[in-house]
């Protein structure tokens, strides 16, 4: 538009001025070829203003439509695009580029002063009040590149390095301009200041933005709606601020709503995360981390696809040196109604918390668990959950719930509930618990280990879920490798077995929901370190390699695991050896579905149903019930279970004929 601007014509300034507007100096005035004086009304110029062409409508909601154009206004030192919608600014609007089809409508103030970063660079205190783990949020902050900001500080020179990335960024997007891009609205709102508007933008009665960023995108737009205040933040694509919310120095991620008077400082909320009632402080929620209760308290705690319950609290210091302990709840945990948890403290990835604990535990060896309060004592049921359909219904919610449209995703998320990096643990598990057993002796009572009771029955119980969990997982990537390739002979078989990367059979790591080998990470560690993952656009492809290369990793892990259980190569392995391989796995998904089973079943049972017919008999009690939550064997769940045994012993079996059919045409 800029190279196609005139001035003003002496009879434009006339009708204008006519109009009520006025200008100190109308020659700084310029405007686009077809411009129409008549749409501008009662609006003071000052500054260098360009200006659009208005000839459109503009639709609002409940079918009204108002012409295009200015009135009522301040505007200085702007440029408006073209069919853009002005009025009722009580204060004024200066230093923007307001693009075209935007509409600001009825607010105080839209001002930017001096150059600003529109959030970028502001350091956020995460999960250690005292400091030390400061994330700097720039426009494209991942959970994973924030995990490694956050949690690496052991590795100096590659903190060093992203935050060199972070400020290079940050110095390229400062401006003395802010911007309302193509399509935004901002309506009924007070007063924003140094913030940028992305394209598509609702923003709707809004008390105060200050020193913000909200990257809206045509396809997945931001909502910012009533009564929110929001200072030194970003928001991403898709995400919603609402009713009341307040925030300040907080990360907002593609997805992500925060509402209901929820409020938050010194936070980042990764994608499709829910904050709703209650109250955030120095946390970071890695993705879908959900609180939806007024007492909930998060506070100085690494979380990641955690459903908190009501009452959830935790302490982040004992009044001796201040607010700096921390506590870890790692992926796909639960806090029940009331828990709370003294910091430090480690909760296995998995875990239903349930109660008071006084003691700093770390049960991160120990997944799927239930930490249960006692007479005062902590006390862990090992791999209890595994057989919680709940546990199942979570892990397939997930990949429904994500509801990021926008092309470009920042977080790499791994929904996988049965991955290496909690089948290690389990495996960590079934050793720690048998050398618990060992020292402590067969006939005790009680285990005692981190600052949590496991009783002797629960131990033996969690060794045997453990091992179910770690032979369905080996079945599935072994069923999942082999597919449905025919083998002509073992040589083929073996062939197919060897896996493309050496990268996977060690450690594995969750990072804000992307599960990685150690080894990939520590390369990529490496290649920041040295230079050669420069720029926000490098760092975001290193982290997406790791994830789409998980199936290799995957494999390479698991055919590890299955060489020190089998005592030979996986080039090595037979037809038989597959065969005693597939049973085990065919026991194992039947005998875990059936726990599914029969713990959905807990669901339909008699004292479930009081408070059902609260007028009738027992009679009307069942029929209520049964209109309101179906019958058991109507259940779709239930239906699924069925389902999936049927189907996955059909394919063990059909594994198995391939294998005998193979072994059958082998010399011997």
């Amino acid at each position: 538009m800029a190279s196609e601007l005139r001035q003003l014509s002496s009879e434009e300034i006339g009708r204008l001025t006519a109009q009520g507007c006025s200008c100190p100096d109308w020659s700084k005035v310029q405007v686009a070829p077809g411009f129409a004086a008549e749409r501008i009304r009662t609006t003071h110029f000052s500054g260098d203003v360009k200006l659009g062409v208005f000839e459109k409508d503009v639709s609002f909601f409940g079918g009204i439509e108002k012409p295009a154009g200015i009135s009522n206004a301040t505007i200085h030192n702007c440029t408006i695009g073209s069919n853009v919608y002005i009025d009722g600014i009580s204060n004024y609007i200066a230093n923007y580029v307001i693009e075209d089809d935007a509409v600001v409508e009825n607010i105080d103030l839209l001002a930017v002063e001096g150059p600003s970063p529109f959030g970028n660079g502001t350091e956020v205190a995460v999960v250690n009040e005292g400091g030390g783990r400061e994330i700097p949020m720039y426009d494209q902050l991942s959970a994973h590149i924030a995990y490694v900001i956050a949690f690496y500080r052991h590795r100096p020179k590659v903190i060093e390095r992203l935050r060199q990335i972070i400020a290079d960024y940050t110095a390229s997007v400062i401006c003395s301009t802010g911007l309302v891009a193509k399509g935004a609205r901002i309506i009924n709102c007070r007063i924003m200041k140094n913030v940028r508007v992305g394209p598509a933008s609702r923003i709707e009665g809004a008390n105060r933005l200050e020193n913000g960023s909200i990257n809206s995108s045509p396809e997945d737009p931001i909502h910012i709606g009533h009564g929110v205040f929001a200072e030194d933040f970003i928001a991403c694509s898709g995400s919603k601020i609402t009713d009341g919310a307040i925030i300040h120095k907080c990360f907002v991620g593609q997805g992500t709503e925060l509402s209901k008077q929820y409020s938050a400082e010194n936070s980042v909320f990764f994608a499709n995360c829910g904050g709703f009632h209650g109250e955030a402080c120095a946390i970071f929620a890695g993705p879908y981390t959900v609180t939806h209760h007024k007492s909930t308290l998060l506070i100085a705690g690494m979380f990641s696809f955690l459903n908190a319950g009501s009452g959830t609290n935790q302490s982040n210091h004992m009044y001796k040196l201040g607010p700096v302990h921390q506590g870890v709840v790692e992926r796909g945990s639960k806090t029940a109604s009331d828990s709370y948890m003294l910091w430090p403290a480690k909760v296995g990835a998995f875990t239903v918390v349930m109660g008071r604990h006084y003691r700093n535990s770390d049960t991160s060896d120990l997944p799927f668990s239930y930490l249960i309060e006692h007479e005062d004592e902590s006390v862990l049921a090992p791999g209890v959950n595994l057989r919680s359909v709940g546990t199942v219904r979570d892990a397939r919610k997930w990949p429904k719930r994500d509801r990021r449209k926008d092309p470009k995703k920042l977080d790499q998320i791994n929904f996988k509930l049965l991955s290496p990096y909690t089948i290690q643990k389990m495996v960590n598990g079934v050793r720690l618990l048998r050398e618990l057993k060992g020292s402590s002796g067969e006939n005790a009572d009680y285990y005692m280990y981190n600052n949590v009771k496991i009783t002797k029955s629960s131990l033996e119980r969690g060794i045997k879920l453990y091992e179910i969990g770690i032979n369905k997982f080996l079945g599935n990537c072994l069923i999942k490798r082999l597919g449905d390739r025919q083998f002509t002979d073992v040589g083929a078989l073996q062939a197919a077995l060897s896996p493309e990367t050496d990268v996977g059979p060690g450690k594995w790591l969750d990072l804000a929901g992307l599960l990685a080998p150690e080894e990939a990470v520590e390369q990529m560690l490496r290649d920041i370190e040295e230079g050669n993952i420069g720029g926000p656009e490098k760092a975001a492809e290193a982290f997406k390699s790791i994830h789409e290369n998980y199936p290799a990793y995957e494999w390479a892990w698991a055919a590890r695991v299955f060489e020190q259980r089998c005592g030979k190569k996986v080039v090595e392995m037979t037809a038989d050896d597959i065969i005693g391989l597939v049973n085990n796995w065919k026991t194992a998904v039947v005998e875990l579905d059936d726990m599914l089973y029969a713990d959905a079943r807990k669901e339909f049972v008699a004292n479930v149903q009081a408070g059902f017919g609260i007028d009738g008999d027992k009679e009307s009690r069942q029929a209520d019930f049964e209109q309101v939550r179906g019958t058991f064997d109507d259940n779709s769940f239930v239906r699924e279970i069925e389902k999936h045994i049927t189907a996955k012993t059909a394919l063990g079996d059909e594994v198995i004929r391939r294998m005998e059919q193979l072994d059958q045409n082998e010399p011997h």
